[in-house]
């Protein structure tokens, strides 16, 4: 069937050049197949230590623009007589697009390729073929262009006519998928992906299993195919202006719908900041800000099941042998005071999403990439050189539970409570600074809020107090 004959290719030789195109960010090479050979981003954010530029093409992987044919003689001819390039073999995309066309004569058919180049990574393929036969092209095996230690979700993305969007990630592939008039086929890694898009008409793309479990795209051909295609950085900037939708293939995970409206939030902030470190900072106060009703609640409920403490051990030994009494006491006791035991969760809970959320976005986001806050911290996608900020952060952990009112009743919890910020303090390590930098600076508006939130309670409860004795006298 299709599925096979599309899934082989031959073991092939070192590719030659046949046409190279130079933009002022990259220098890509197409080769005698016909297929994008590697493409060199050239800014230096994305050097190496050596100062080399990022080559995001693996040589023995599958590469962008490479065609197979269901007819296994045409695909056997495709992998071995080379494509012809009449015009010229070195075009500077700098200024504005440039058109390569590139021919292929197999057997019984004429494959030509015409692609028009532009100068932000983008390019538009039309292949046709001088008589109809099926045939597939693919974006390629994922580029790659980082090989750090964070959990990473890297492989292949499509957004079907549905408008959902379908990950398959590395190791993943099941075998066969297909998604009929799919938008987007993006091959994708960390901050870098290969993908074709199509808005009207729609892609005919099939997800296949390489060996390794790994998935590869192809969209299926016949006669004339016209595709919109996009190679280079996941970059918010670029993506939109070539197609708003187009930023959906910059992947968030599980909490994109807090993460893509976070994104935005934080690029239109650095917009005005110009410094992505106080651009986050900015950001985890208006968090703060939006959580600050929760959060007087939570920590005013806090404060009142403290001085409830006594009371509550009181009626916990009195009723000891009937539990059903002990907690309609124990709401009664609550109901009355107007103390709530979840308030004090309430605003951790709500943190948690907003955390993963925002660790998806200073994990994929590319323009983080290189992107430096203040003194030693010269790049908030990595994890801080000398520890210092998860140092920090522990620190502001520890004196956060030092002044937040603790009601416990049981002596193993308060234990793992104690112990919570050095756990924290070392996962925290290798996280990228950002994230760091985001719940430090999140602890001190916490501590700031509770000193504020206590001192309110404090004037509250003498009140309270000077109310009741003026009732008793």
């Amino acid at each position: 069937g299709t599925a096979t004959t599309v899934a082989s290719a031959p073991v092939q030789m070192a590719s030659t050049g046949l046409v190279t195109v130079k933009s002022d960010n990259f220098i890509m090479t197409v080769d005698e197949f016909g297929r994008i050979s590697q493409m060199e981003l050239l800014e230096v954010k994305y050097h190496d230590e050596e100062g080399n530029n990022l080559k995001i093409l693996s040589p023995s992987e599958v590469k962008p623009l490479e065609v197979r044919f269901s007819d296994a003689k045409l695909n056997d001819e495709a992998f071995r007589i080379p494509y012809i390039n009449t015009g010229s073999q070195s075009v500077d995309v700098s200024n504005g697009p440039q058109t390569v066309t590139l021919t292929q004569t197999l057997s019984s058919i004429t494959v030509t390729k015409k692609i028009t180049f532009k100068p932000t990574g983008q390019y538009d393929v039309t292949v046709t073929t001088s008589a109809s036969t099926p045939y597939f092209i693919t974006p390629g095996h994922r580029p790659v262009a980082d090989q750090s230690m964070y959990m990473l979700v890297r492989g292949a993305l499509v957004k079907g006519s549905d408008d959902i969007i379908n990950t398959v990630e590395d190791g993943d592939a099941e075998g066969y998928e297909k998604f009929p008039s799919a938008k987007i086929a993006s091959a994708f890694d960390r901050y870098v992906a290969s993908m074709f898009f199509d808005f009207d008409k729609g892609l005919n793309v099939s997800i296949l299993k390489e060996a390794n479990g790994d998935p590869l795209i192809f969209v299926q051909g016949s006669d004339t195919l016209e595709l919109n295609a996009y190679i280079g950085p996941k970059e918010e900037k670029i993506l939109s202006a070539i197609h708003p939708e187009l930023t959906d293939a910059i992947e968030f995970g599980w909490f994109s719908f807090l993460a893509k409206p976070f994104f935005k939030v934080l690029l239109w902030i650095n917009d005005y900041v110009g410094n992505w470190g106080w651009a986050i900072i900015l950001f985890t106060l208006l968090v703060k800000f939006v959580l600050f009703p929760l959060s007087y609640k939570g920590m005013m409920s806090m404060n009142k099941l403290k001085d409830l403490a006594p009371k509550m051990k009181e009626i916990k030994e009195k009723y000891k042998g009937d539990p059903a009494k002990m907690n309609a006491q124990m709401m009664e006791m609550y109901k009355k005071h107007g103390a709530n035991p979840m308030g004090g969760c309430l605003p951790l809970i709500l943190q948690i999403p907003v955390f993963f959320a925002l660790y998806r976005v200073l994990l994929n986001a590319d323009e983080l990439q290189g992107a430096g806050w203040i003194l030693w911290i010269e790049n908030l996608a990595v994890m801080d050189p000398y520890f210092v900020l998860p140092v920090l952060m522990g620190a502001s952990m520890w004196f956060q539970q030092k002044i937040t009112p603790s009601n416990f009743t049981d002596p193993l919890q308060e234990k793992i409570f104690k112990w919570f910020p050095v756990i924290m303090t070392v996962f925290f390590v290798y996280f990228p600074s950002g994230l760091v930098l985001y719940w430090l600076v999140n602890n001190l508006f916490t501590i700031a809020q509770q000193y504020f939130i206590n001192h309110m309670y404090a004037k509250q409860k003498a009140v309270a107090v000077a109310a009741h004795k003026k009732s008793k006298d």
